[in-house]
């Protein structure tokens, strides 16, 4: 009998190591190169530029070695207080360019330009060239000013972030949200994408490499990632909501009897 209680204490040792080695498996990113050194990381589609749909705001600035020659090209400075600050003035600013719903824009001096579908370089090179005409050497400069994706499921802190640059990854949207919880699935996270009118979707497995080769891993303007529950919270879920209802149950049947114990009681009293 001496043999029981040091075999008993190696099976809880072997029980809290597999637990904990489980856990930290769950929980690792791009498990397939966790042993490795070094290596090169698989490359994907390096067009990560946005291109510009409706409602997109951007600001145009167009200069060159003349100033007074480009000026009317540019749109005026607006004041930048806020509504029913009468006699306040903040600092002037550029007037932005808001996507219309047909993908255009309205220049001064050039007019009406088609922008939906374009990259902001290439919006910057159609000005150059109608500007060229009149105007030697131009520069024109082109700015996106932002745009938003929403994180939604298991993540520290879900939300709608407003994204300033262009290169903007799923992992950056993770880190933004505080990264995932600990119940998050890592090995199909979802990115759902609107393209001429059009959703799709990809999973991303985050527990793979490969996953810096999908062409969803670059986010776009309205993006959604949803991070789903693994099986761990959805079982702690399912076995919460089942003793809520035996709880609930229970609280029922002691609440019925001890109507019934009350009524026999004040019935055996009167007799």
């Amino acid at each position: 009998m001496n043999y029981i209680k040091p075999l008993i204490a190696l099976m809880a040792v072997v029980a809290m190591t597999s637990c904990s080695t489980t856990k930290e498996n769950n929980l690792a990113y791009f498990k397939d190169i966790s042993q490795v050194q070094s290596a090169t990381l698989p490359q994907g589609n390096k067009d990560f530029e946005i291109r510009l749909v409706t409602d997109d705001e951007i600001s145009i600035t167009v200069s060159s070695m003349a100033p007074e020659a480009t000026a009317m090209f540019n749109a005026p400075l607006i004041n930048n207080a806020g509504r029913g600050d009468v006699g306040v003035q903040g600092n002037p600013r550029l007037t932005t360019y808001v996507v219309d719903h047909n993908g255009n824009i309205e220049m001064p001096v050039i007019g009406k330009l088609n922008v939906a579908g374009k990259t902001v370089l290439e919006v910057e090179d159609m000005i150059k060239g109608r500007i060229s005409t009149t105007v030697k050497d131009p520069f024109v400069k082109v700015t996106l000013l932002g745009y938003y994706v929403n994180v939604m499921g298991e993540v520290k802190s879900p939300q709608r972030l407003r994204v300033g640059r262009e290169r903007f990854s799923v992992l950056d949207a993770l880190t933004s949200c505080g990264d995932l919880s600990d119940y998050a699935k890592r090995d199909g996270v979802l990115v759902i994408r609107e393209e001429n009118g059009v959703k799709t979707y990809n999973r991303i497995n985050l527990a793979d490499s490969n996953s810096f080769a999908s062409p969803y891993f670059y986010l776009q303007q309205n993006d959604i990632v949803y991070v789903e529950p693994n099986t761990i919270k959805i079982d702690n879920s399912k076995y919460n909501q089942n003793n809520a209802f035996k709880l609930s149950v229970i609280s029922t049947i002691v609440s019925a009897a001890s109507v019934v114990a009350s009524l026999v009681i004040a019935l055996t009293v009167k007799h």
